[in-house]
C-alpha cells in the first residue's frame, strides 16, 4: 500500500519501504513505504492548505460527510476485520469487535459538535451593561494523530473522528508492524468526502517521522497513544513550539478484588480484561490485588478459567487468543516473567513464548508489593500477577505505588467502601464490580501520573481538539 498525501496514493522520494507480515505465521502481507523528511514536508504542506479548507466547510457538511464515512466502514467491515486480524495477530473474533465500534463512535463524535454549543457571558460586572460576550469553538489547526498497534481501528478513529469534526486537519502516523488498516480506513475516509489536502497518512520509522513532524512549527496538536517513554520525547519535542498535545500512555491497572464478591464472576473479570487481545491493552488490569481469605481459592479458580481458553490461529473463528505484534514482543514479555521470578515469584502455568509469537496464559504467584511487577513494570502480555492483602488501606496503598494512574477496578458488596476507596485511588477512571478495561465510546477515558495528559471520548474530546475564542460586542446597547 502507498501513502496519501494530497489526495494521492504515493511512494517515499527515498524509495525505501518496510515489510509487514503476519505475526501469526510470518507471512508477507504488503509493503509499506518509508517515509523521509521531502515526503513529510509534501504532507505537511498539504495539510497546510486542507486546513484553511476545512475550517471553512460548514460543521453539517463535515458532519454529514463523517456519517457517510461511517456506512463506508460498516459496509467494508468484513474486508477490514480480516485485515486487521492478518497484521496485528488478534483473535478475528476480537478484530470484528474492534471495527464494529468504529461507525458507533464516529456517529457519536459527529452528532454531539453538531450540538457543542457556545456561551452568551451575564453582565455581571459593572461595566458590561452595554455589552454582549459570546463564545464559540475553533479548530486548532492541523492535528497529528499518532495510532498505536494494539487497537489500530479504534484508536484511529478516537482520534480523526473529534479532529475532523471540529474542522482540523490530520496527518495521520501509523504504527510501523501494522499501518494497514489506518491506511485502508483513510482511503475510506476520502471516498467518504473528505478532501485530500485534510487527511494525509504517512507511514515509516517513528524516529524520522516523530522527531521532525511533532516538533514542526507547522503542525498545531499531537495526539498520541503510546508507550510513556515515547509521550515524554512528544511532550518536550512539542514544548518547542508549545503545540497542544494529548497524550494516552502506559499503566499498570490494578483489579482489588475483596472476599465478599461472587468468586465466579470475579475470575471473568480477570480473565476477560487481561487475556484478551493477548494482553496488549493499556487498561487491562495487570496487578491482580486479591485478599489474602479468598487468594488460593481465586488462584485455583483462575488457572482453571484460563485453561479454557483457545490460544492459535487467529483466523480461526473458535481461537479466543491470537498472537503478540511480533517476535521482540513476546520475547520482552518472556523476559519481564523471567525477572519477576528471579525477585522471588513463582510461576504456576504459562511463562515462555513459543511458536515465536505466541505467548500463553500466565499465572505468577507469592508476588509482593516490593516487586517490580507490582509496581511501575507493565507488562505488555497475558500475564496475571496475584499480590495479596488484608485491609482496604493496604490494597489502596499497593494500588497507588505504581507511577501509573490509567484505570482501576474494584470487585466488592460492600458498596460504600467502594466508594471511599475509589475516591483515594490515583488513576483516571475507577469501575466497581468490574475491571478497568472498561471503555465505551462516550467514556472520557485517560489517566493520572504517568498515564497520559488529556482525555479521549465523545464527552471529552471535541474539547480538546479545539480552541475556545471569546468574542464582544462592546456598546451595543
Amino acid at each position: 500500500m502507498e501513502m496519501l498525501i494530497g489526495g494521492n496514493k504515493v511512494s517515499t522520494q527515498s524509495g525505501k519501504t518496510i515489510e509487514i507480515h503476519d505475526p501469526a505465521t510470518g507471512e508477507l502481507l504488503d509493503t509499506v513505504p518509508s517515509a523521509s523528511k521531502e515526503d513529510i514536508e509534501s504532507a505537511l504542506g498539504c495539510a497546510q492548505k486542507g486546513k484553511i479548507e476545512w475550517a471553512d466547510t460548514p460543521l453539517h457538511q463535515r458532519c454529514k460527510i463523517l456519517m457517510k464515512y461511517a456506512e463506508l466502514v460498516e459496509g467494508n467491515e468484513e474486508e477490514l476485520s480480516l485485515l486487521l486480524c492478518r497484521e496485528t495477530g488478534k483473535a478475528i473474533k476480537s478484530a470484528r469487535g474492534e471495527m464494529s465500534r468504529v461507525g458507533m463512535m464516529v456517529r457519536g463524535y459527529a452528532e454531539r459538535a453538531a450540538h457543542l454549543y457556545g456561551d452568551c457571558l451575564s453582565d455581571a460586572q459593572p461595566g458590561m451593561e452595554q455589552d454582549v460576550i459570546f463564545t464559540r469553538r475553533e479548530p486548532l489547526g492541523i492535528v497529528v494523530c499518532v495510532v498505536p498497534f494494539n487497537h489500530p481501528a479504534s484508536l484511529y478513529t478516537q482520534k480523526i473522528a473529534p479532529a475532523l469534526a471540529m474542522g482540523n486537519a490530520i496527518i495521520v502516523k501509523p504504527a510501523s508492524y501494522n499501518p494497514l488498516t489506518v491506511m485502508r480506513l483513510t482511503e475510506l475516509l476520502l471516498e467518504a468526502g473528505v478532501p485530500g489536502n485534510v487527511a494525509q497518512v504517512i507511514t515509516g520509522s517513528g524516529a524520522v517521522i516523530g522527531d521532525h513532524l511533532v516538533s514542526n512549527p507547522g503542525i498545531d496538536a499531537i495526539t498520541l497513544t503510546g508507550s510513556t517513554e515515547v509521550g515524554i520525547i512528544v511532550a518536550e519535542q512539542a514544548a518547542k513550539n508549545l503545540h497542544h498535545i494529548h497524550l494516552e500512555l502506559g499503566g499498570n491497572d490494578p483489579l482489588i478484588i475483596f472476599d465478599d464478591v461472587d468468586l465466579e464472576n470475579a475470575v471473568n473479570e480477570a480473565v476477560v480484561s487481561r487475556a484478551f487481545n493477548a494482553g496488549q491493552t493499556c487498561a487491562s488490569s495487570k496487578r491482580l490485588i486479591v485478599q489474602n481469605s479468598i487468594k488460593d481459592r481465586f488462584t485455583e479458580l483462575l488457572v482453571e478459567k484460563l485453561g479454557e481458553l483457545r490460544i492459535g490461529d487467529p483466523q480461526d473463528p473458535q481461537t479466543d487468543i491470537g498472537c503478540l505484534i511480533n517476535e521482540k514482543a513476546a520475547s520482552d514479555v518472556e523476559e519481564q516473567v523471567k525477572h519477576t521470578i528471579e525477585q522471588g515469584a513463582r510461576c504456576i502455568l504459562g511463562g515462555s513464548r513459543y511458536d515465536n509469537t505466541f505467548f500463553p496464559m500466565t499465572v505468577l504467584v507469592d508476588v509482593t508489593p516490593e516487586m517490580d511487577v507490582a509496581k511501575d513494570l507493565e507488562i505488555f502480555g497475558p500475564v496475571f500477577p496475584i499480590i495479596g492483602f488484608d485491609s482496604a488501606d493496604e490494597a489502596v496503598e499497593i494500588a497507588n505505588s505504581s507511577i501509573f494512574g490509567l484505570m482501576s477496578g474494584i470487585l466488592t458488596d460492600d458498596y460504600k467502601k467502594a466508594m471511599k476507596m475509589a475516591a483515594r485511588l490515583e488513576s483516571g477512571g475507577v469501575v466497581i464490580n468490574g475491571s478497568g478495561n472498561y471503555r465505551p465510546p462516550e467514556l472520557a477515558f485517560g489517566g493520572y501520573k504517568m498515564s497520559g495528559l488529556g482525555r479521549e471520548g465523545v464527552s471529552a474530546t471535541l474539547e480538546e481538539m479545539s480552541q475556545l475564542k471569546s468574542i464582544v460586542l462592546k456598546g451595543v446597547f
